[in-house]
């Protein structure tokens, strides 16, 4: 039985060459080895998708001579699968909420670096949580919910390593193959990126959760993706431990750089495959571009 891969694009901007690269990819690798290739698409932050945007996605695959099972598998129709882990995650004592704002976490840790003290930062260069809320009493906890006061469900991430510790499965590994045939087993570093945020009260799930759960529920075997994201696999492999969930191999692959050596973001502005499309550009020589034949 070949791998089961997937590709997973969130529906808030069309899609770019990076995209392309990383899709193309994980089509290939099944096609080739008598796999499954599956399309979910990450559809929870609710600000900022549009159907348009989830319309183009396949537009935009279909041109490029792709194709994926159905049914495409929606997040945002499965948030009650979501949430039920979440509650395990809350019976184990793993997640507390914490009720100050972006802004608030923002000036507070912006305060301390005035005064010199240099503060921690996840691997992607953000500063981490100062975990004031993790003190709170319950009662205290209790009261700000009643009022309505908004508030993120964070991972205590230091007790979660304990835990793990404790049952024996510690230290975290993966096996990374990146662009090779060759796995080295990569030590995993979850306290590097703090308490993160896994739900909030509007939406109950975070990107890390709802990314193991669907691979899990998917049978991914094998998660292709940008090399952007190959420090959040800690997190990730953390919780497939606390929900005793399948491990898949990793192969993070290299980004696609803009004329500038820039990473493609549609933050960006980055030319869409929409533009390339109207452009002229044929799928094949979008193949070429990227050095995939």
């Amino acid at each position: 039985m070949g791998p089961v891969l997937r590709f997973a694009p969130s529906p808030n901007g069309y899609l770019h060459a990076g995209h392309a690269y990383s899709a193309i990819l994980n089509f290939d690798r099944a096609r080739s080895q008598g796999g499954r290739f599956v399309l979910r698409i990450e559809d929870i932050d609710m600000s900022r998708c549009r159907p348009h945007f989830e319309t183009a996605i396949y537009e935009d695959l279909a041109w490029l001579g792709i194709a994926w099972e159905t049914p495409v598998r929606l997040q945002s129709e499965h948030l009650d699968e979501y949430r039920a882990v979440v509650d395990r995650l809350l019976a184990q004592g793993l997640l507390y909420p914490a009720f100050e704002s972006r802004a608030e976490v923002a000036a507070a840790i912006a305060e301390q670096e005035a005064q010199g003290k240099a503060w921690p930062r996840d691997p992607d260069g953000a500063p981490l949580y100062p975990g004031s809320a993790r003190t709170l009493a319950p009662a205290a906890r209790e009261r700000l919910i009643e009022s309505g006061v908004p508030y993120a469900l964070r991972l205590d991430m230091a007790a979660a390593c304990r835990r793990l510790e404790a049952a024996g499965r510690w230290p975290l590994t993966w096996s990374e193959y990146g662009e090779g045939t060759e796995a080295v087993a990569v030590v995993a570093a979850p306290l590097a990126w703090g308490d993160v945020i896994l739900a909030r009260k509007e939406t109950p799930t975070s990107y890390h959760l709802s990314v193991v759960v669907d691979d899990a529920l998917q049978g991914i075997s094998d998660v292709l993706r940008g090399q952007d994201l190959f420090h959040a696999t800690a997190v990730q492999r953390l919780l497939q431990e606390l929900l005793d969930l399948p491990e898949p191999v990793y192969r993070h692959h290299r980004l696609i750089p803009d004329p500038a050596g820039r990473k493609l973001a549609k933050s960006a502005g980055s030319t869409s495959l929409r533009q390339l499309r109207e452009d002229g550009v044929a799928p094949g020589d979008v193949r070429r571009l990227l050095g995939l034949g």
